[in-house]
């Protein structure tokens, strides 16, 4: 079985994330997203400062998002980030479940490329540091 890096948080769902029904709106999914890739990223030991610092940007061309039920306020949701791809761009798998009942509320992907900071230029392959980061990732596991 293929090894692969994930991350996982809780969050809390806060009464102002939330509609007159105290359902989550759905614009919010993708920062409980982010919550998870954050982490994820800290755990392989290249987070947004780091990017910088070895003059790469990573955004977000791509995001897909499937709502299967929705999060609804108070309620605690554990949000998983996996990293599925890192050769050429890095595509990231997320599941949003309920903590408590482990029912599955959301789950969708993100695509970031990579892009040289210092002229602008898309990357077609995946930078070096970045590729050496996630092997040794990949070792610790």
């Amino acid at each position: 079985m293929e090894k692969r890096l994930s991350a996982e948080v809780q969050v809390r769902i806060p009464f102002h994330d939330c509609d007159m029904m105290r359902i989550v709106w759905h614009g919010h999914y993708t920062k409980y997203f982010e919550i998870a890739r954050c982490a994820l990223f800290d755990l392989i030991g290249y987070n947004y400062a780091e990017m910088e610092a070895s003059g790469y940007s990573w955004p977000i061309v791509e995001c897909h998002l499937k709502y299967i039920r929705p999060a609804q306020f108070g309620s605690l949701v554990r949000v998983s980030a996996t990293l599925t791809e890192y050769e050429n761009r890095l595509s990231i798998d997320y599941l949003i479940s309920d903590d408590t009942s482990g029912e599955r509320l959301t789950k969708g992907y993100s695509r970031q490329v990579a892009v040289d900071m210092s002229n602008g230029e898309l990357q077609f392959a995946a930078p070096q540091v970045l590729v050496e980061k996630i092997e040794c990732a990949l070792r610790a596991l």
